[in-house]
């Protein structure tokens, strides 16, 4: 094993779930909404949080469109039910359609992926707002790192619980889970159009770009990185420059400073 592969901590579980019964717990709060897409990372926090709190205090929310494989939806519908939580469906391809029709001229697939992710993210929080619960986000390390994720949309949430864990931390959780092998080996996709994947969309393997980002994390030099890695310094300095090119998604909106104390910059909570 690389001195930069990141290994998953043993006490990384429990802190875990300690984290998620002091967010999602009293003060008016019942529990989580939790978007549960068929992956690793919605399945791996499902569990989570259901041996956090009890499945009576998860929801699990499928948000198919037209081109959600039905086998996809039957098989994460059975993952949620096995756990013991509520499940619920709910189809966003009239709300597409709604978006469509309102602004033709949008066609780009970026564009309309973007619109599909902030969809399921009004979704979740009209749901959880009924229900008093907070939105569980499902995002991994290495995606919050590369900006890979929709600015209010999958990046809308109340709480990150896997947000500390590199995408193949992420798995080795799954596997010590003992989730099911379909959602631990099904590769990687946002599901934002037909054929897309994440390692696919981002050009690089995710064991690769760990190493990368857990050397950066150690603040390691992009050649200390490559001679530790045997990535080419071109490929270190791609996810380096990414790294520091999607910043802004990892921030509060910029705001001038003119009050005494300014959110976000010396008015801190």
């Amino acid at each position: 094993m690389s001195a930069l592969e990141p290994r998953l901590p043993p006490y990384a579980r429990a802190t875990i779930e300690q984290f998620l019964r002091s967010h999602a717990l009293g003060e008016g709060r019942e529990g989580l909404v939790i978007g549960l897409s068929g992956g690793i990372d919605s399945a791996v926090v499902a569990r989570l949080a259901r041996d956090a709190l009890g499945p009576e205090r998860v929801l699990g929310v499928q948000m198919p469109d037209d081109r959600f494989p039905p086998e996809l939806l039957t098989e994460t519908d059975e993952y949620g039910r096995s756990l013991g939580i509520e499940m619920r469906t709910v189809h966003i391809a009239p709300l597409e359609a709604a978006f469509v029709s309102a602004l033709p001229e949008v066609g780009d697939r970026v564009a309309l992926g973007n619109v599909k992710a902030r969809i399921r993210m009004i979704l979740l929080y009209a749901i959880a707002r009924e229900r008093s619960r907070l939105v569980a986000g499902t995002g991994n390390k290495s995606e919050i790192l590369l900006g890979y994720f929709t600015k209010y949309g999958d990046g809308g949430c109340d709480v990150l619980p896997i947000g500390d864990l590199y995408k193949t931390e992420v798995r080795a959780l799954a596997t010590d889970l003992g989730l099911p092998e379909a959602i631990r080996s099904r590769a990687p996709t946002a599901g934002l159009w037909e054929g897309q994947t994440d390692e696919g969309e981002l050009g690089i393997a995710y064991a690769e770009v760990d190493r990368v980002l857990h050397g950066l994390e150690q603040l390691r030099s992009e050649t200390e990185i490559s001679e530790a890695t045997g990535l080419p310094i071109s490929r270190v300095h791609e996810v380096a420059d990414r790294v520091q090119r999607y910043r802004h998604k990892r921030r509060l909106p910029p705001i001038p400073k003119i009050g005494l104390r300014t959110v976000g910059i010396d008015w801190r909570d």
